[in-house]
């Protein structure tokens, strides 16, 4: 079927206005073009819309039953179009982020303010989790994109590094381990650690560096979240290893936390993105606000 917008359009303007010369006038083209038109999409369609004579245009039977359907279609389509508008002018719209906790904590909100400030209209939802539910959420396009780590190599996905995060022992303030300005891991091994659970990227760099050294670890606390590691460590329960992106949280000014020195304690953060998947514009334009964010701050294990 060959029709057009422009056979809608000239359609439902004559059924609005009962003649072809204020109908024509009103979609600002030439009275023969317009007949043309007209002429046109009732050849397409196979039947006659209009009956029409020197003085009068009438619909017909089939032209009565088509123009609310026209006209309706017609609204339909305006809507897409404004709706389509307004999220290329990132007036109106919506992104969705999977993130890492920490991330989610500490560098999104006050990225996110400062975009909100410029971009009232556009709402912001966030998805925390680790790092295989990340990927889940990416990849299904829940998620426009995510903020974690990727120990493997994936063709499903695009991963962009933003920043490196290193680990760090949080404790008490009246710690002996708050009193060295860095610690080294085996320094850790008599104390009782609190970690991470065994989904989290962190957990497997940890695992990891203590099996390197011959000391593989079993924690005396196993936490999902980090803030319920700070939790803990204020309670006494002993020692939790934790990024860097976490060391922002409000639960830290009460404690203390020390980088550790050892070299498979770091992770690689950066954005998750959907191979060949293209961002809607506002999530593209907040994406970029991210990275200059990364560029601007230091994410280091500094003292607290």
């Amino acid at each position: 079927m060959n029709l057009n917008l422009r056979h809608l359009e000239a359609f439902a303007a004559v059924a609005k206005l009962g003649s072809f010369t204020k109908a024509a006038r009103s979609l600002h083209v030439s009275q023969p073009a317009f007949t043309v038109q007209i002429k046109q999409l009732e050849e397409e369609l196979g039947v006659r819309l209009l009956d029409r004579n020197t003085r009068s245009v009438h619909l017909t039977r089939i032209g009565k039953e088509l123009a609310p359907v026209v006209e309706r279609l017609l609204r339909e389509i305006e809507s897409v179009v404004a709706d389509t508008q307004a999220l290329s002018a990132k007036s109106t719209g919506a992104v969705t982020i999977a993130a890492l906790p920490s991330v989610s904590a500490t560098l999104l909100p006050p990225v996110i303010s400062q975009f909100h400030r410029q971009y009232s209209g556009i709402t912001f939802r966030l998805r925390e989790g680790a790092e295989k539910r990340i990927l889940m959420l990416v990849k299904s396009e829940e998620a426009d994109f995510g903020i974690g780590c990727v120990d493997e190599a994936d063709p499903e996905i695009h991963f962009e590094p933003l920043f490196t995060d290193w680990m760090s022992a949080v404790c008490a303030a009246d710690s002996k381990l708050s009193r060295k300005k860095s610690v080294e891991l085996k320094d850790l091994v008599s104390h009782p650690l609190i970690l991470t659970d065994r989904e989290s990227s962190v957990r497997r760099l940890v695992d990891r560096a203590f099996t390197s050294m011959g000391y593989p670890v079993t924690p005396a606390q196993e936490v999902t979240y980090m803030a319920t590691a700070l939790g803990m460590v204020k309670a006494g329960l002993g020692v939790a290893i934790l990024p860097s992106s976490a060391l922002e949280l409000k639960e830290l000014r009460s404690l203390k936390a020390r980088p550790i020195h050892h070299e498979q304690l770091h992770r690689t953060v950066g954005v998750i993105q959907k191979a060949h998947h293209s961002l809607s514009p506002a999530s593209g334009s907040f994406l970029q606000e991210l990275r200059q964010a990364c560029q601007d701050r230091q994410w280091t294990s500094a003292s607290l």
